[in-house]
């Protein structure tokens, strides 16, 4: 059985449980900035101002120490497709489930439409996973497993489950209906 909900043998209820909160509460935040057209990540955008303050919005901070100079940036690291290394169906006690192996950069991209090249190589690798429980719960570990628990080995995704809201998926850890096997 799988640990990526266990600690000290608490389960879901434990740190998983606190972890995946987290998580959605991030991505709350994230559509919020986004529906609002702000982006998060500008330094000195009034992302932070609160409603009613009267205080100005933060102005850029300046670095001085660090191998980069302040109008220099750091090499960003650029993660190309392929996104899944293999996929591979194992019987499990909950029945059949499709285990998606993802690749380095599967793991660590930031790329835009990622997630749907990286569903495009699972479906390509096996035509009978494109279905939507499948890719839901594909795209559940796409934005939260990664954040999570980025070296799990796999995401396992199963046929059996349901198809339900993204709110329950999340909160089932990416697993509704049964738990991980």
């Amino acid at each position: 059985m799988s640990t990526w909900f266990r600690r000290a043998g608490t389960g879901v209820a434990g740190g998983g449980r606190r972890r995946w909160r987290a998580a959605a509460g991030a991505l709350a935040v994230v559509a919020v900035l986004s529906a609002c057209g702000t982006d998060a990540a500008e330094p000195g955008s009034d992302a932070a101002s609160t409603t009613g303050s009267s205080m100005a919005s933060p102005s850029p901070t300046s670095y001085s120490s660090g191998p980069y100079s302040p109008t220099e940036s750091a090499p960003a690291v650029v993660y190309r497709p392929p996104y899944i290394e293999r996929t591979e169906w194992t019987d499990t006690a909950v029945g059949p489930s499709l285990s998606v192996f993802p690749t380095d950069s599967g793991r660590h991209t930031t790329e835009p439409g990622a997630m749907a090249a990286a569903w495009a190589e699972v479906v390509a690798s096996d035509p009978t996973a494109d279905t939507p429980g499948m890719q839901a719960q594909f795209d559940c570990h796409w934005r939260f497993a990664r954040i999570v628990e980025p070296e799990k080995p796999s995401w396992n995704l199963e046929p059996g489950r349901p198809v339900v809201a993204e709110e329950d998926m999340v909160g089932a850890g990416c697993n509704p209906g049964f738990p991980e096997e």
